[in-house]
Formats: structure tokens, sequence, C-alpha cells
């Protein structure tokens, strides 16, 4: 029924404000809803006014009070075929907080010399996705210099993967002996960690050492921050694999878990097959066999006496 009062159209049974409130409050489960997204975008425009007043200005800084085992950063210098990489770690490890400290002023390598690329997957936590992943470039005369992306951290600051959602490390290649950022990993952690050989085409393996070497210096010259999804060990090098062939490395949820990507990498034809993704799993794995050496040899040299 309507009725006309004073020129204004009042409805005694329409939905009007007051109404809607009674019902509101008549409805608990409606009342929840309402209540949860008014926390939500509470939380989504305070997460919007705290990233652009307080993290978006931040900006990625080469100079400051660094932890020990990445004070230095490095540098490369091409000269031809051959790089000279400077401040090269080389670390003795007894525990994580007992150790010798050393950095290698410099250390050439020709390009012309490369006898294998490995991509090494540390699997540090007992969640299978959260690893660690690097690279591992050895050379005909022995020498093997490892390569892995870092968040980079000052003295008494520790990684948490919330941190690095925002800008709270830096992004730090380091380039060290595997004998020092393995040993770490496989007698010190004891982590679980694999080792894969990488198939590289004809010539891909130099633009390899090249694209390396060229971020290494990029990182000097324009710092850039860490992240715990879009800027990773993992991201990192896929995304140097993709400007040495595009495309090489299609985008998978696997590349943001990096403890997954053993499956993708045997699937993609990165790495070599010794019999099937299972055994290749098996074989692969250095950790146990490193920590049963003996101290005869170099710690690379005995790895590769027990891969394929």
């Amino acid at each position: 029924m309507e009725r006309w009062i004073g020129g204004t159209k009042k409805c005694e049974f329409g939905i009007g404000g007051e109404h809607l409130i009674e019902q509101l409050f008549d409805d608990p489960i409606l009342l929840g809803l309402c209540a949860i997204a008014l926390v939500v975008a509470i939380t989504i425009l305070l997460m919007i006014f705290i990233w652009t007043t307080k993290i978006w200005p931040l900006k990625p800084k080469l100079e400051a009070n660094w932890r020990s085992d990445c004070e230095f950063h490095g540098q490369a210098i091409i000269d031809g075929t051959k790089i000279t990489f400077k401040n090269v770690r080389d670390f003795f490890w007894r525990t994580t907080k007992d150790f010798d400290g050393n950095w290698i002023d410099e250390i050439t390598v020709d390009s012309e010399e490369i006898k294998d690329i490995w991509f090494v997957v540390d699997q540090f936590h007992s969640i299978k996705g959260l690893a660690h992943t690097l690279v591992t470039i050895e050379f005909n005369d022995g020498v093997c210099l490892s390569f892995s992306f870092e968040a980079r951290r000052v003295v008494g600051q520790r990684y948490h993967p919330w941190d690095g959602l925002w800008r709270a490390y830096e992004l730090y290649l380091l380039v060290g002996l595997e004998s020092d950022i393995m040993g770490l990993r496989t007698n010190v952690s004891k982590n679980k960690d694999y080792m894969f050989r990488a198939i590289t085409p004809p010539g891909k393996d130099k633009q390899m050492l090249f694209g390396l070497a060229k971020k290494l210096n990029k990182l000097v010259e324009e710092p850039e921050f860490y992240h715990s999804l879009l800027t990773t060990c993992n991201t990192s090098i896929v995304s140097l694999v993709n400007k040495v062939t595009p495309g090489r490395i299609p985008f998978t949820w696997r590349n943001l878990l990096p403890g997954y990507t053993p499956r993708a990498a045997f699937k993609l034809g990165l790495i070599e097959d010794w019999g099937g993704f299972d055994q290749t799993i098996e074989v692969s794995r250095i950790d146990l066999i490193a920590q049963k050496w003996d101290g005869e040899g170099t710690y690379s040299e005995m790895l590769r006496e027990h891969l394929p």
C-alpha cells in the first residue's frame, strides 16, 4: 500500500535504510560477513598506505655493516674469453658460527675451459618447496666456482621469508669456491643436497658464465632488493637462463618453490637423465657422500667421483 504525504512518496512495506539495518542485526551470518569485509578492506588500505609511504621509498644500498659471510661484493673483469672474479669467498666452516673467513682477492677463469655446469638444489627445510638453488661452473683445471643469489643481511639480521616481501634485504650474488658454499650446506647444516649436470647446447655454457659476470657487475652499479617471491635464488637463475635462450624456461609455479624445480628441470631437458627421474634424484644426492669424506683430495673431486 502506498501513500503520498506532502508530495513525498512513503512506502509502508518498502526497503529503506532503517529496514536494512534491522535485517543486518537480525541475521548474524550477514553481520559476520559484513564485519569480515570491513576488516579486509581496512587491512588492504592500511597495507597500501604502509607500502606507499614506508616501503616503496626505500632504496637498495651497497654500503652497510654487512655480516662477515657477505661482507664484500664481488666484481668481474672481462677480458676476451677470460674473466677475473674479485672477492671470491673461501671460508672453512666448522659450525655456522665457528669458521675461518677468507676472501680470495681474485680468480681468473677462461670461458673456453668450461667442463660442466651443475645445478644444485639445497633442501634446507622439511617443507619440500622451501629450498635454495645455485649454479656451479666447473673448469678443466679443477676450479669449481659456485654462484649463489642470496639475501644480503647486516650484522644481527636474520632471514625470514615474510621480511623478504617488504624490501628488508638486498639481492646478493655470492661467488665462492664450491668447497665453501656447498661444504657449508652438506657438512655443517647437513641439509639434503642434490647436484645435477646441466644440459647446455654448444656455446650456451659460455653465455651463462658471461651472464653471471655481467649480473654481478650490474648489482654493484644498480643494487636491487631481494624479494621472497619475485627476486629469489631460483627466479634469478631462471631469468639468466631465459636471457641466454629466450623462453627456455616457461613460467611455472615451481619457479616460486625451488624444492620442486628438479622435476621441472628434468621434464624440460635442462638436466641429464641418469636412469629416469627417481633414479636421477637418488644418484644426484651428495650430502651423505660429503659427510663421509675422509679429507683425501679436494671436496669437489670427492663429489664428482660419485656422480655419473
